[in-house]
């Protein structure tokens, strides 16, 4: 849409990507992916539904796509990629998907949409790519993410060149998010944080990981002169300053946000309506079911 702030330059997340993709001999960088991905096997396995046609939706690389067909005999699943370096089925913007109302029983992505300009947009989309009852599953960065890496280069660019400039995505809020699957209409919302911590020998070996994932800087506002040797310099001294453990290395978290929600359906279960209860709080509350003061 016109009117949405861009904050991503997507030609740039694209090289990005690319380039990342053909260094994919990086070893195990995936890791948080390959994490993510896990834990939407074990929430999809606990609904005990099969879901016959799936969307993985700009998920990058085939991981969730793959656990996504092992988990249901029979199941199909449609991989939805970003962009074309990532071999999808179709390329698609998950800000204008091109799928007709109602296609799908799932609608599943990891680790993606914390990219996308227009996040609400993005619900609305999905919500209405699901055929009734059908579930959205994703998960992406939040707030805390990378938090010791922005404030590091904050201080450092605030020594060194008198300002900071934005390095860092800005991830969204998990209430924040929770209020978002309402807007887009879907039922019996759910919002919940896996909070990671991944220590490493030294930040280097962070920056290194980011590149493996086609996750460094491609913000529109981002400085586009070289970062200068001092700054960075500086930048990683502060780091280990104020985020190493006692054996030297130093502490990254990555905030995982989990959201779910599904296209309503009239056997859905719902809310009671205001007024309607038949106990109190207090009295339920009372190990014998009093009223308090009885």
């Amino acid at each position: 849409m016109p009117d949405v702030p861009r904050l991503i330059d997507r030609a740039a997340l694209a090289r990005f990507r690319a380039r990342a993709a053909a260094a994919a001999s990086a070893g195990n960088a995936d890791f948080l992916l390959r994490r993510a991905v896990e834990d939407a096997e074990d929430r999809l396995a606990a609904t005990l539904r099969p879901f016959p046609l799936a969307l993985d939706l700009a998920t990058p690389g085939a991981l969730l796509a793959g656990s996504l067909r092992r988990g249901a005999p029979g199941r199909r699943v449609l991989r939805g990629a970003a962009f074309p370096d990532d071999h999808g089925d179709v390329v698609c913007d998950p800000e204008t998907l091109p799928f007709k109302a109602e296609s799908f029983d799932l609608v599943a992505s990891c680790l993606a949409l914390q990219f996308a300009d227009d996040l609400p947009g993005v619900l609305v989309q999905a919500r209405r790519a699901l055929r009734p009852d059908g579930l959205f599953l994703a998960c992406l960065l939040g707030g805390d993410t990378l938090t010791e890496l922005r404030q590091a280069f904050a201080a450092a660019e605030a020594d060194m060149e008198g300002g900071v400039s934005p390095r860092v995505l800005p991830f969204a809020d998990l209430r924040a998010l929770g209020g978002l699957l309402q807007r887009a209409g879907f039922a019996l919302p759910v919002t919940d944080v896996d909070r990671v911590t991944v220590r490493y020998g030294d930040p280097l070996a962070l920056m290194a990981d980011l590149r493996a994932w086609g996750a460094t800087n491609a913000l529109v506002e981002r400085r586009r002169a070289p970062l200068r040797r001092a700054t960075l310099a500086r930048a990683l001294d502060i780091y280990a300053e104020r985020f190493s453990d006692a054996d030297g290395r130093v502490r990254a978290t990555f905030e995982i946000v989990w959201l779910s929600g599904w296209a309503p359906h009239p056997d859905q279960q719902t809310p009671l309506k205001p007024g309607s209860a038949k106990m109190r709080l207090a009295e339920a509350l009372r190990p014998d079911g009093r009223a308090p003061g009885t």
